[in-house]
């Protein structure tokens, strides 16, 4: 692995990571994350594979844990499940910022959704390459995509965030 290839992909990198947790901290530790990853085990990186695909596996990998350390987390100290009422409650829609509304929308997204989502329009990258990233079937990644995109124009549109269309939440998996 050459330096300059790995440096080539971190803009990329953080716009991911930036878009996935929504706050700029948080995006430059998963980004410094996945890298430190990537570094300490190179050696299971195959000359000539898809570099980028590689990256955003392990990132999405650290991502997916990170999500289920912070459930487990708020299940033990939160038995009532007062804060998942919370997050349940949404702002009123404000015309006035469609960008807000757009990151607020894409938030409401059920994870699985929100990544391929994110993966495909926002790093143009192919539905093989997602499906290699997440681990899921190709089929899934399609109906992933179109779910989230229909939910997407729905949430924009102001239907609830209630899950309808089959946009049930699946857990997220990681990728080997």
């Amino acid at each position: 692995m050459d330096a300059a290839q790995l440096k080539e992909q971190i803009p990329a990198l953080r716009r991911y990571a930036r878009a996935l947790t929504c706050s700029a901290w948080a995006a430059d530790d998963l980004v410094q994350d996945t890298l430190e990853r990537a570094c300490t085990k190179w050696t299971l990186w195959t000359a000539g594979s898809n570099l980028r695909a590689w990256l955003f596996t392990i990132m999405h990998n650290i991502y997916v844990s990170d999500v289920r350390r912070i459930i487990r987390h708020q299940a033990a100290t939160d038995p009532e499940g007062l804060e998942g009422e919370a997050s349940g409650l949404t702002a009123p829609a404000s015309h006035a910022d469609s960008r807000m509304d757009l990151q607020r929308c894409l938030l409401q997204l059920p994870e699985d959704q929100r990544t391929v989502l994110l993966l495909v329009a926002l790093e143009d990258m192919s539905y093989a390459e997602v499906a290699k990233i997440t681990g899921s079937p190709l089929g899934t990644v399609m109906s992933r995509l179109f779910r989230a995109r229909t939910r997407l124009q729905n949430l924009m549109d102001g239907a609830p965030a209630s899950s309808k269309n089959g946009a049930d939440v699946v857990p997220l998996q990681r990728v080997r």
